[in-house]
């Protein structure tokens, strides 16, 4: 694949699926530019303002941008997903204090970039369906992040909702998802793929395609396999719609091998519940084998510490009669 429309400067470069980064230059160097060599741009994908963890990012960084630089306490959870803090209980009455002016909350400086800060997090974020242009993205990201270690851990993040959009319409061909797919597999990098918000059909498949022990999924996040679709035949002759079906079903058994060997499931389990949307939330994705551990934020601590229905039972004063 040509990288030439790339920009990879000395900087981190300004581009990542789902954020589309605004010109910064000034009038002279744009009449500059006009004047000799027309600079080229990579091709950017539509923003997507209704992206939850795009949203939540760019408050983080407008606001306290110092906080994106601190390290994780705790090194096993991959980096940013500190921000979806669980609500808290006020352990005293709340303190408020009378602000000295509406100027005082805003920002002292200007945000970081959100492109630069998520690659320099080492994260590949993919927030759209798989068209083409956000596979070029993803795979030129996932090419550059492994030129400048080829040692470091890579975070895939996935809120996609696969070669289809969410009214079930066909946007891309399955040799998009495929294509990352072979990418990821011939990386000398530790790739690791955490699901905040949907992974349906082939961004599944790259979701379950993580490092084994290091495949993340929020709570609430939702995972689904399907089989593919035919795209729209339009005037197509019927021996050419007949060859495309072929296609999709050749492009389906190589989806059912692959989760299936990555989800350590038998191929008749897997070619079985494809026959109808499968829909799994956390908990069910782990059984399945998509994911290996869910991000309870603290949950883990509270289930611990929750007693027992025999203690419940004990400190309410209820004798258990034996043969009841």
């Amino acid at each position: 694949m040509a990288c030439g429309s790339l920009c990879f400067q000395t900087r981190f470069p300004r581009f990542v699926v789902g954020v589309s980064a605004s010109s910064t230059s000034s009038p002279s160097s744009r009449r500059a530019l006009a004047g000799g060599r027309r600079a080229t741009a990579p091709p950017m994908p539509p923003l997507n303002p209704k992206d939850p963890f795009l949203s939540k990012l760019a408050s983080v960084a407008t606001f306290s941008p110092d906080a994106l630089a601190l390290t994780p306490a705790e090194l096993d959870t991959p980096p940013y997903l500190d921000l979806f803090d669980s609500p808290k209980l006020m352990a005293t009455p709340a303190q408020v204090e009378r602000s000295v002016s509406y100027n005082e909350h805003r920002p002292r400086k200007p945000p970081p970039d959100l492109p630069s800060l998520l690659l320099h997090g080492r994260i590949v974020y993919i927030g759209m369906p798989l068209v083409p242009a956000v596979t070029e993205l993803v795979i030129a990201e996932l090419m550059y992040l492994q030129w400048m270690d080829p040692k470091q851990p890579i975070y895939l993040y996935i809120n996609s909702t696969g070669t289809t959009r969410d009214d079930g319409e066909t946007v891309g061909m399955e040799t998009e998802g495929f294509a990352i797919y072979d990418a990821m597999m011939q990386l000398k990098n530790e790739i690791q793929t955490v699901a905040v918000g949907a992974a349906i059909g082939q961004a599944c498949l790259l979701l379950s395609a993580g490092k084994k022990g290091r495949r993340f999924m929020m709570p609430h996040a939702k995972a689904m396999i399907q089989q593919p679709r035919v795209p729209s035949s339009g005037q197509m002759p019927a021996s050419d719609v007949l060859i495309r079906a072929k296609e999709v079903i050749t492009n389906r058994d190589t989806l059912v091998k692959l989760i299936s060997k990555h989800t350590g499931n038998p191929l008749e389990k897997v070619s079985k519940v494809m026959q109808r949307p499968f829909y799994m939330d956390a908990i069910k994705a782990q059984e399945f084998g998509v994911i290996d551990k869910i991000l309870w934020r603290g949950q883990e601590k509270v289930m611990d510490e929750a007693a027992s229905p025999e203690d419940w039972d004990r400190r309410a004063g209820i004798k258990v009669v034996d043969g009841m």
